[in-house]
């Protein structure tokens, strides 16, 4: 099925795991022709599927002083900059995509070189939050303008729409009338009906390769560099309102929306209890991602003071495949420095399932996980060039591409302020199956069995009962 015509150019900024991956639902579901697509990326990578599909490749690094020079000529009026890459300024691209008139889209806000660790910098400045405020500041002075739909895959990205639908089958299976809220303020003030006091994006990635992870090597589903450089950001959550118990290592933000709090320390090195339907009690690491923020900002409820008067706490829990767990171990033990060799399986997945979601903790039925299953298998019957988790993302790219060619003009938008009905109709092919299951599950579980823990009993949705110590 094609979704929508274009009759402009697109330009792909990276060529790794995601570009290669999305090539080909581009050109299924986009009525586009080769010569209409141009690929800029640092390296060799992703040259023989350009190749397959016969889009021009240019082998070309993007810096603070050259990008605006090579891409100026490549983009017009109406045309599409599509941003994979790791290490370029989203905030410069979109600058310049909203100077020439060109739509825009990524899967998160990436700054130079340099900007996740850059010691100079606070870890204000170097968190997610810093740079959503930055670009949310840009959406202010963009508004009306050309659609730049930001930090748009899988999470952040289609885990937003997993959220609203979840808040509908919560809301009809515990008898509260809802029908889709028609804004942001509806959406917020469900969620506070309901009473969800945490969400969490559950992630298990069970996908194995014959290839053992050898000592050195980082090993992953998706991209390694993108996961270092997330991994070693402060660990960033969503603060909710009902939270009582502020972190000893936690610090909040001295400006912007208020909606999340940093801890001093890396994600890579900060675990959380979370659940999944397949995959039971899992320990997940607090990964930074822009959702967390995104999706606490968007359900907080304010009086007429300002003041928020209800917010979940949100943030990531994940355990990656179990070779990326052993790279993370290794890489912390290096003190954060990158292993020189990187191998990204694709390819040589031989079985396993991305199992994605969000979890909905704290109201009536105390806990909901909705979202994706997806095999290696299925992935493969679908579509080239992916494995489970890449297709994850993949779809969402494409996902947000077609709504912003039908949609041209909305400025700069997150996912959260995105209709979820046109997402999952583009969506729902590639997701394998799509699950909502109810559980019993608390952090309380099986707690002091061992050893004597600290443990808020009153109210299991605290979050130091979720953080593992």
């Amino acid at each position: 099925m094609k979704h929508v015509r274009f009759t402009g150019k697109i330009v792909m900024v990276g060529m790794g795991s995601i570009g290669q991956g999305v090539l080909p639902l581009i050109f299924r579901h986009i009525e586009v022709a080769p010569h209409q697509v141009t690929i800029v990326t640092a390296d060799d990578r992703g040259r023989d599927v350009a190749a397959e599909y016969g889009v021009r490749f240019v082998e070309q690094p993007l810096t603070r002083e050259n990008y605006a020079d090579v891409l100026r000529p490549m983009l017009g009026v109406g045309d599409f900059l599509v941003n994979l890459s790791v290490e370029v300024s989203s905030i410069a691209l979109i600058e310049l995509c909203q100077e020439i008139g060109a739509l825009y889209i990524d899967t998160c806000i990436e700054p130079w070189p340099g900007g996740y660790t850059d010691p100079s910098l606070s870890y204000s400045q170097r968190s997610n939050y810093g740079l959503r405020e930055t670009a949310l500041d840009l959406k202010r002075r963009s508004e009306g303008g050309p659609t730049a739909v930001i930090t748009h895959g899988a999470n952040p990205g289609i885990v937003s729409y997993f959220v609203k639908r979840a808040l509908l089958d919560i809301a009809r299976d515990t008898g509260v009338p809802a029908t889709a809220p028609g804004d942001r303020a509806g959406w917020a003030e469900l969620a506070r009906r309901l009473d969800v006091k945490v969400i969490h994006i559950a992630e298990r990635d069970t996908q194995v390769s014959l290839t053992p992870k050898r000592p050195g090597e980082f090993v992953n589903t998706w991209s390694i560099d993108g996961f270092v450089s997330e991994g070693c950001q402060p660990a960033e959550l969503g603060w909710g309102t009902h939270e009582r118990h502020f972190p000893a290592d936690g610090a909040r933000h001295e400006n912007g929306c208020g909606a999340a709090i940093y801890l001093m320390r890396p994600g890579a090195s900060t675990r959380v209890r979370t659940w999944t339907p397949l995959a039971g009690t899992i320990h997940g690491f607090l990964i930074t991602h822009n959702e967390s923020i995104s999706i606490a900002d968007y359900y907080t409820v304010k009086g007429e003071d300002g003041q928020a008067l209800y917010r979940p706490t949100v943030h990531y829990a994940y355990h990656p495949c179990d070779d990326a767990v052993l790279s993370v171990h290794e890489l912390a033990g290096r003190n954060w420095q990158q292993q020189e060799r990187q191998r990204l399986m694709v390819d040589e997945v031989v079985s396993g399932i991305d199992e994605l979601g969000v979890l909905l903790l704290g109201h009536a039925r105390k806990a909901y996980w909705y979202g994706s299953r997806l095999t290696i298998d299925e992935t493969r019957a679908l579509v080239p060039h992916n494995n489970a988790t890449s297709l994850q993302v993949t779809v969402g790219v494409l996902a947000g591409m077609v709504w912003a060619i039908e949609n041209p003009r909305a400025g700069l938008v997150e996912a959260d302020e995105i209709d979820h009905d046109r997402m999952f109709e583009i969506m729902t092919p590639y997701l394998g199956n799509l699950v909502g299951q109810y559980g019993d599950w608390t952090p309380l579980r099986d707690r002091g069995v061992l050893f004597p823990e600290e443990v808020d009993q009153h109210d299991p949705w605290q979050f130091k009962n979720f953080r593992v110590v």
